[in-house]
């Protein structure tokens, strides 16, 4: 039993543990992790009840999201552990066992043969199994024992699960506790960002004061086998609801809305990859080739193949949006042209039924664009995808964010919409292994360097380079249609104003039809660049390009992996801003139907 290996050559060819099934993890269906926590001295009567209590939980998550994986994360111990996570087996849902330490220590927990033997099954039949590294000041002597050190092992442990999953599923009495990583303890991280005695004052996040999305518990009340073992008051035995932070209803029957409408997105992305998931492993654009993913940690896959499909479905609808943009303007165009004919040239009936045709074409276009939320999905699908990468390389290069319960995911879209949490969704669980044991490799900084970075053909810097001066040549372009616009205009005026009663009608009439249609092209064009944020474009790639450069002009100054890994954060952290940027400023551009009103 253990943790993945950074830069085995065998990480490929051996799984962690023999019951490991890695290709169930390798499916384009996001999994919805529900992680486990709860007392080990369960209530014996009330087990049986329980036992159902949570197979009609699970139950109930697949038949809500049958586009997604239900799994569940337990870190086995006895009692709510255990029984959560034969629960999960019997249902056929994949199990992660995440051990609070190395599994020999681990065990000094199981007093009897019987739970050993259990303990060793269970892990087993987890489809992974990792273990968490010992704290910084502990070492294997001083946790061995029962103890405050052995306890930041099981804080450690409830803030990475919280960190890691989608639902906290409690199995707890509901009583307030000071016992470091215990369940009580767990539940307020998870809704507050704050364990006593383990994270520091200075972790806490901005997300505290969001509607935010990982706030999740479901409570099963519980009873203990002890003299005081009965639950809060207020709360009955067996009694069950969804619990968050919410000042007014912290408890509900149902999943909270704010909830439902991340899962909801979490879905119908799982749904759009899994549906397409043939068109992406042929045209995909991984981070990582075959020959490299042979050196790298195992977990770096996991996180490039949710970019893989996060990235391929944002240019699938990025190019149905062009699309659906471009028609809708030629259709507008082609509706001045016949408007302008009809009114200055011939009052034929044709052109007043073309005239209502491209109208119909035009409004129909915008109508299937908006069923089919294309620009929403391109643009939440490409802010994935960024996020992704960032997060793909901190996980190479070895960046931590320096608090011990941040990761990649807890940078991203913090205080916008609280819908685009769904992202963080994702995120959460994409880079569940790489968290484990972050990557200290050299090789691993000298890659991120190399791929994301680049220079001036490659990475990221090639790319800002290379999109700045397409943008830029366009937006010239615009330009140099506007000058000609307004030049010819103005001749043509001059020409009117001054000799225009010298000229025969038959003359007179074309010219000004003229001088209408080049308007029409120019205002067309203008509007066709507003609504692709032509100019906008241009400022976020020079912005990208000198943040890039000046990372890769830091990091080539400097002395050791330690500050280049510094460098790395800063600029993950600063592109993470830029794209939460970039999706707020593309959402006040989406098509809709007064954008024919308005070009019309």
């Amino acid at each position: 039993m253990g943790t993945p290996r950074p830069f085995d050559d065998d990480a490929l060819a051996a799984p962690v543990t023999g019951g490991a099934q890695r290709s169930a993890k390798r499916g384009y269906a996001v999994p919805l992790v529900v992680a486990v926590s709860g007392h080990r001295d369960l209530l014996p009567a009330e087990v049986p009840e329980i036992r159902r209590l949570v197979r009609e939980f699970l139950i109930q998550l697949r038949d809500t999201c049958p586009d997604r994986i239900v799994a569940v994360t337990s870190a086995l111990a006895e009692g709510a552990d255990r029984l959560v996570a034969e629960e999960a087996l019997k249902l056929g849902m994949p199990l992660t066992a995440l051990l609070p330490m190395p599994a020999e220590l681990y065990e000094a927990d199981f007093r009897s043969v019987e739970s050993r033997a259990q303990f060793a099954r269970l892990c087993a039949a987890a489809v992974d199994v990792f273990e968490l590294p010992i704290t910084p000041g502990n070492t294997p002597a001083s946790i061995a024992g029962e103890g405050p050190n052995r306890s930041r092992q099981y804080a450690q442990l409830g803030v990475f699960m919280c960190a890691h999953c989608h639902v906290l599923l409690a199995l707890w009495d509901g009583k307030p506790s000071d016992r470091l990583g215990g369940t009580a303890q767990v539940v307020r991280f998870h809704h507050d960002d704050v364990m006593p005695g383990y994270t520091p004052q200075a972790a806490s996040s901005r997300l505290v004061l969001t509607d935010d999305e990982s706030d999740l518990v479901y409570h099963i009340v519980c009873s203990r086998d002890r003299p005081d073992g009965a639950p809060a008051a207020g709360l009955q035995p067996l009694e069950v609801s969804w619990f968050t932070t919410d000042d007014r209803q912290p408890r509900m029957r149902d999943m909270p809305d704010r909830h439902r409408l991340v899962f909801a997105r979490t879905n119908e992305f799982s749904r759009d990859a899994v549906a397409h998931a043939a068109e992406i492993e042929s045209g995909k654009y991984p981070l990582l080739t075959r020959e490299q993913a042979a050196s790298m940690p195992t977990g770096l896959r996991d996180i490039d193949q949710v970019f893989c499909a996060a990235d391929w479905l944002a240019i699938h609808f990025q190019r149905r949006v062009i699309l659906a943009l471009r028609a809708t303007h030629v259709c507008v165009l082609l509706m001045g042209v016949a408007y302008v004919s009809y009114t200055d040239m011939s009052a034929d009936r044709w052109l007043l039924f073309a005239l209502l045709g491209l109208m119909l074409i035009a409004s129909g276009v915008n109508l299937l664009a908006r069923r089919g939320d294309w620009h929403r999905k391109y643009l939440d699908y490409r802010t994935l995808a960024e996020g992704l990468r960032v997060q793909f390389y901190w996980a190479v290069a070895g960046v931590t964010s320096g608090h011990v319960s941040k990761f990649a995911h807890d940078n991203f879209l913090q205080m916008q919409d609280p819908d685009l949490g769904w992202i963080r969704n994702v995120m959460r669980v994409a880079g569940t292994e790489c968290d484990v044991r972050p990557n200290q490799h050299a090789d691993g900084v000298r890659f991120a360097i190399r791929e994301w970075l680049g220079d001036a053909s490659s990475g990221q810097l090639g790319y800002f380079n290379r999109k700045g001066g397409e943008r830029l040549r366009k937006h010239r372009d615009t330009q140099k249609l506007g000058r000609f616009g307004l030049w010819g205009s103005a001749v043509t005026l001059f020409v009117l104003l001054f000799i225009g009663a010298g000229i025969p009608e038959e003359v007179r009439s074309p010219l000004v039809f003229g001088m209408g249609l080049v308007l029409l092209g120019v205002g067309v064009r203008q509007s066709y660049a507003q609504s692709t944020a032509e100019s906008e474009l241009i400022k976020q790639y020079e912005f990208m390009h000198r943040i890039f450069h000046n990372a890769r002009r830091r990091i080539d100054a400097a002395g050791d992996d330690a500050e280049r890994r510094r460098i790395l954060k800063l600029l993950g952290d600063a592109a993470l801003e830029e794209h939460a940027e970039w999706i707020l400023m593309h959402r006040e551009r989406s098509i809709d139907q007064k954008e024919i009103v308005k070009l019309s």
